[in-house]
């Protein structure tokens, strides 16, 4: 959830935590801090509010040392405050946190009656606290981190620094994502690759019960015993500006027009139109495993979970394989029936959603087969998961996720085809010409984008809006929820999205001549059903939005305001209506003032329960 930077070399060490933090902003925004050496004592600066008051507060400063920490908090324990800002510090020792310490009030109790004092709400600080007390009684640096993470029950990723040995950095992960920059005479962790890719682009990826030490220009990976482990480093070729705004007013903006480049990346390379044949680069199945599946199961939150809806659609159409779907956060508390026969599918773009994580590996105890559709190279959830396509879509940086989510409808239609192909359900002939619809997807997303400034006039006509109902049937009703999820998340106003259908079992009630009603209307076996619905919607003075495949006359007619979607497989139409949603909720919010790319509350991922 919080975003944090180490660092160990030769450069200005505050500028280079600053910068760091700059890029990991989207991880957590209501206080920053950072740790640096200045002569031999470590020197605090911390505060509530962005990172812009950190940095003011420390422009008039220097620090001479070479070892520094930095952290950009989203509260878990503990209100946004001064106080509460990391870096955290107890005696000699100082550190950064992501993570839950679930038992931290036992240790806390503990040391308090061993008499430490303690000066914030946070479970951070009983680890600098615990830290400190085993090398208050005798344990070096290092024997005092792995012992003290020993005693520590729940997820974290750390840097930890320690006035005794100005000169190494610390780092630990468990359950919370952690990388090692190697560069040129210098060296880095860090939450993400983005917060240090304009120094290097070799990355060590840490995975559970390890820690890092960083001295000496190397860094040595041992697990909790000490025992040194052999890790290679990963070249990882995004480039720094693909973390920056390239030009756009916000990240999230560049990344809705991003979208037809990140679907050709997570087409490329797995599609043959010639032969028909689907192939991914880390999952396959035999025909026989394939066959021998009952059911397929997908878990998932947020807008991820919206993506597991359409995937069910496509998987049970094409495949003929029956589809359950759950939101990650109640998988494992209704006891799933889930067993070897099943095919357990978790999305998530980090590949570090807490709750995602515990479903998958609740499945994999029950025996499932399980593949990650997710974003992050060398995340947690593809490491753990049996299989993993990677959607390709480059860093995500907007809170709102946008391109995540358009390639994982790609990424699903794939493994729908894949499937549908190995189980026999349909014939070389009919995947090259559904191969063929999903090639000219990315082109038609460009045509759609071609007319953003169309968007933004119905944004300002509509801003002032208090409630929008959004809705949809078949495959496009979970588009219908997720253009209503963008407009609340960033725009802070109230939306819902619904099945048309079940417009009169309650949501007809609040339709008035406030109230702007966005149709989504498909060239799909349900359109005549959507017409009945707008009917329904105009007949008590409702504002029709309409967002209709080709060019309809009737709807022209009907609706307040058109869209135009250009025409495509029903199945592939989820693809093209999310865009013009995406831009709706973007402007609208914009339009507002709002803080875009970080709204009020939430956080890009979500690594706690």
């Amino acid at each position: 959830m919080c975003g944090i930077i180490g660092y160990l070399g030769n450069k200005n060490t505050a500028t280079v935590l600053t910068e760091g933090l700059k890029r990991l902003e989207y991880r957590g925004y209501d206080s920053a801090g950072i740790a640096v050496f200045h002569d031999d004592c470590i020197q605090i600066r911390r505060t509530e509010g962005k990172l812009a008051i950190l940095e003011q507060m420390i422009s008039k400063e220097s620090f001479n040392g070479h070892t520094g920490i930095g952290h950009t908090r989203w509260a878990t324990h503990g209100k946004p405050s001064d106080r509460n800002a990391h870096p955290h510090k107890a005696g000699g020792v100082a550190v950064v946190h992501n993570g839950i310490i679930e038992n931290y009030l036992h240790l806390k109790k503990t040391l308090q009656n061993k008499g430490h004092v303690f000066n914030s709400e946070t479970d951070t600080e009983v680890i600098s606290h615990l830290i400190n007390d085993l090398i208050e009684e005798g344990c070096s640096f290092e024997d005092a981190v792995r012992r003290a993470l020993q005693q520590l029950s729940g997820s974290y990723a750390l840097g930890i620094m320690f006035e005794g040995e100005k000169k190494k950095l610390i780092g630990a992960r468990n359950e919370s994502p952690l990388v090692v920059g190697l560069g040129d005479g210098e060296l880095f962790i860090a939450s993400d690759t983005p917060a240090v890719l304009n120094y290097t682009r070799e990355f060590i990826f840490l995975d559970d019960g390890q820690i890092v030490v960083l001295s000496d220009g190397k860094a040595a990976v041992k697990d909790l015993t000490g025992k040194t482990l052999r890790i290679e480093p990963r070249y990882v070729d995004w480039s720094p500006l693909m973390a920056e705004k390239g030009g756009y007013k916000h990240f999230m903006l560049k990344e809705i027009f991003e979208q037809p480049e990140a679907m050709i990346n997570t087409i490329r390379g797995r599609v043959s139109r010639e032969k028909g044949a689907i192939s991914f680069e880390d999952f396959s199945l035999r025909k026989k495993q394939i066959e021998a599946l009952r059911r397929v199961a997908i878990v998932a939150c947020g807008t991820s979970f919206h993506a597991a809806m359409v995937g069910r659609y496509m998987i049970e159409r094409l495949a003929g394989i029956p589809v359950d779907i759950d939101i990650a956060s109640e998988f494992r508390y209704r006891n799933p029936l889930i067993d070897k026969g099943t095919l357990m599918v978790v999305i998530s773009q980090s590949g570090e959603t807490a709750d995602t994580r515990a479903a998958l590996r609740e499945g994999k105890r029950k025996g499932a087969l399980s593949l990650a559709i997710c974003n992050v190279v060398e995340s947690s959830i593809a490491r753990e998961s049996d299989h993993v396509i990677y959607t390709h879509a480059g860093p995500e940086i907007g809170v709102a996720s946008t391109k995540a989510f358009i390639t994982q409808l790609v990424a699903l239609y794939l493994l729908a085809l894949y499937l549908a192909k190995g189980k026999g359900s349909i014939e070389s002939g009919t995947v090259r010409n559904l191969l063929a619809e999903l090639i000219r997807i990315p082109g038609l997303a460009k045509d759609l984008l071609r007319n953003a400034s169309e968007y933004q006039t119905l944004a300002r006509k509509y801003a002032s809006a208090r409630n929008f109902l959004y809705l949809g049937r078949g495959i496009n009703y979970p588009i219908a929820l997720e253009g209503a999820l963008k407009l609340k998340e960033i725009s802070y106003i109230h939306a819902e999205g619904y099945p048309a259908g079940e417009m009169k079992h309650g949501p007809i009630a609040l339709i008035d001549r406030e109230m702007p009603v966005v149709v989504l209307v498909a060239n799909d076996d349900v359109r005549e059903k959507v017409m009945g619905n707008i009917e329904e919607v105009r007949a008590r003075d409702g504002i029709v939005i309409a967002l209709a495949s080709g060019n309809d006359p009737e709807i022209r007619q009907k609706a307040d305001e058109l869209i135009p979607i250009p025409d495509t497989a029903p199945l592939l139409s989820p693809i093209l209506f999310t865009i013009p949603l995406q831009l709706l909720a973007y402007y609208v919010a914009d339009f507002k003032g709002n803080d875009v790319d970080q709204p009020r509350n939430l956080a890009k991922s979500v690594t706690v329960e």
